[in-house]
């Protein structure tokens, strides 16, 4: 039998994503893999644009995770595509914690800043979530699956709540 999950990714949470009036959010999750994995059915399902940055791919597709952003492993070069993109994207990123440091912190509160048409946002995905002072007012966490009083339930093979 699998645990429940402290984070259930919902077409509600990748709308509350959407709707955040901030372009940096954090989800903290005890099971980062699960998580990445719901994340990917979400986006085949949906067909929404979401990504994953980590150190040792750096940009890929959810949906098709052989399609790589070429120069995107450093973390800088990372946030800089994301800034100078023009399309939509929601762009989870994991393994960040050593990164989270001058010069990153200033691309990170310049993308902070942006409001344009084609929305973008950086979803910052850890089991503990801790940006620094520098960061944390820009940051809007959301909290999902925590506050459930609901049993979890069997779906589609997999425990929800």
């Amino acid at each position: 039998m699998q645990d429940s999950m402290d984070v259930i990714v919902t077409p509600k949470l990748l709308e509350q994503i959407l709707d955040s009036e901030s372009n940096l959010i954090g989800i903290e999750s005890a099971h980062i893999e699960d998580t990445l994995e719901q994340f990917r059915q979400l986006a085949l399902r949906s067909g929404q644009s979401i990504y994953l940055w980590d150190p040792e791919n750096g940009i890929a597709a959810l949906r098709q995770s052989e399609l790589r952003v070429p120069g995107s492993k450093r973390f800088n070069d990372a946030l800089r595509f994301i800034l100078q993109s023009m399309q939509f994207g929601i762009y989870l990123l994991i393994d960040f914690e050593d990164q989270i440091k001058p010069p990153n912190t200033s691309l990170l509160r310049r993308f902070a800043r942006i409001r344009s048409a084609n929305q973008r946002k950086i979803v910052f995905l850890s089991g503990r979530l801790e940006l620094g002072d520098e960061l944390d007012g820009l940051i809007e966490r959301l909290q999902m699956g925590a506050g459930s009083s609901a049993p979890p339930r069997l779906r589609d093979g997999r425990w929800v709540r």
